[in-house]
C-alpha cells in the first residue's frame, strides 16, 4: 500500500505496503495468510508465476544489529537435468541481488500521459498510461538482476470489496496484493491533498514499488522475518514493515527519475515527490508501520536522485533512517 495520509486514520492491511508491502506495500500491507501466520500480501502469490521460474528458498534477514539465516523446511532439490533455466526470485533482504549498484530504472524516450480527469474512469486511463512507462523502465532492470518479471495488474476500486488479501475500502489508500494494484479512486479524488496529476503518479509509483518487492522475493522474505519476530505488530515486526514501506517509496522515486528527462513535465514530477512528504505515520495512529512523513520524503528523494536500487536498501539502514 501507499504511505497513509494524515486524514485517513490507521490502516492495517497486509504484509502491501509485504506492507510494506508489505505487498506490497500498499499502505498498511499486513493480512493474515493463515490462522497461524501473519505476513505480507505477496507471500502466497508465487503460484501465479510461470512454472519456468525457480526460486531460492533460503531466507536471510539482515538488520542493523542481527543476522538470521533460515532454510525453509519445504526446500526440495530438483535434478539439474529437469530444472528449467530462467530468472528466479531470491528470498532475502539486505543481501538481495536487486541491491546491486547497476540496477536502476532505465531511461525511456517519452511517456504519453492523457489529460487528467479525476473521475474513476479518468483515473483509470491516466494510471494505465503511466504504467506502460513504468513497466518499460523496470522490466530491463529486473532482467539485469536476473529476477523474474510480469506486468502488474490494475483494478480501480469504487466501493468496498473483498480481494485476495482481505478487504479493500474505497475511502482508504490503495492496496497491493499478489501482482495487482487495487486503486481506490474515491479516496484520491476526495482526500484533502490537491487534485494534481503528480499525486496520482507518485502514489502509483509507490504501489509499483511493492510489485518490484513481490516479484523479486523481498516481500516473501519480509513476511518470513515478521513471522519469526512474533508478528507484524511487535516492535521488530513494525520495524520490518517500515523498512518495507520506505523501500517501496524509494523505488517509487526511482520510477520518477527517468521521467524527469523530458518524458513528462517537471511540475508533475515535483508534485509527486512533494506528495510523499505528507504520507506516513502520524502521532494519532496506533501503529508506526510506514515511517514518518519526513522519512518518506527523504527516501523518495533519495531514490529519485540516485536511481539505484542499492540506494534503496532500507533493510541495511540505521534505525533513525526508518523511524
Amino acid at each position: 500500500m501507499m504511505p497513509r495520509k494524515k486524514n485517513n486514520g490507521p490502516i492495517v492491511a497486509l504484509v502491501l505496503f509485504g506492507v510494506v508491502l508489505l505487498g506490497v506495500g500498499a499502505v498498511g500491507l499486513i493480512a493474515a495468510n493463515s490462522s497461524d501466520r501473519t505476513t505480507d500480501s505477496g507471500y502466497g502469490g508465487y503460484s501465479s508465476f510461470s512454472p519456468t521460474y525457480t526460486y531460492s528458498e533460503t531466507t536471510t534477514t539482515t538488520t542493523t544489529t542481527t543476522t538470521t539465516t533460515r532454510t525453509s523446511a519445504s526446500t526440495r532439490s530438483t535434478p539439474t537435468s529437469t530444472q528449467p533455466v530462467g530468472p528466479k526470485a531470491v528470498v532475502a533482504l539486505a543481501d538481495h541481488p536487486i541491491h546491486r549498484n547497476d540496477v536502476g530504472a532505465m531511461d525511456i524516450s517519452g511517456c504519453a500521459l492523457p489529460g487528467m480527469d479525476y473521475s474513476p474512469a479518468g483515473q483509470d486511463r491516466f494510471l494505465r498510461a503511466a504504467l506502460v512507462c513504468i513497466e518499460a523502465m523496470w522490466k530491463p532492470a529486473m532482467a539485469r538482476a536476473n529476477l523474474p518479471y510480469q506486468a502488474v495488474e490494475l483494478q480501480v476500486v469504487t466501493q468496498d470489496m473483498q480481494y485476495p488479501c482481505g478487504t479493500v475500502k474505497a475511502d482508504q489508500t490503495a492496496r497491493y496484493c499478489q501482482g495487482a494494484i487495487y486503486w481506490t479512486a474515491p479516496n484520491y479524488a476526495n482526500d484533502n491533498s490537491p487534485n494534481h496529476p503528480g499525486k496520482y503518479l507518485g502514489q502509483l509509483a509507490h504501489e509499483y514499488g511493492h510489485h518490484v518487492q513481490w516479484l523479486s522475493g523481498l516481500l516473501k522474505a519480509s513476511g518470513n522475518a515478521q513471522y519469526d519476530a512474533g508478528g507484524w505488530d511487535t516492535p521488530k515486526g513494525l520495524d520490518l514493515n517500515r523498512r518495507m514501506e520506505l523501500q517501496a517509496t524509494c523505488f517509487g522515486g526511482m520510477s520518477l527519475a527517468p521521467l524527469s528527462h523530458g518524458a513528462i513535465p517537471m511540475d508533475v514530477i515535483n508534485h509527486a515527490l512533494q506528495d510523499a512528504g505528507i504520507r506516513g505515520d502520524y502521532p494519532q495512529y496506533p501503529y508506526r508501520d510506514h515511517g514518518t512523513p519526513e522519512r518518506n520524503s527523504a527516501w523518495v528523494n533519495h531514490g529519485y536522485k540516485n536511481n539505484s536500487a542499492a540506494a534503496c536498501n532500507t533493510w541495511a539502514a540505521g534505525d533513525a533512517d526508518v523511524a
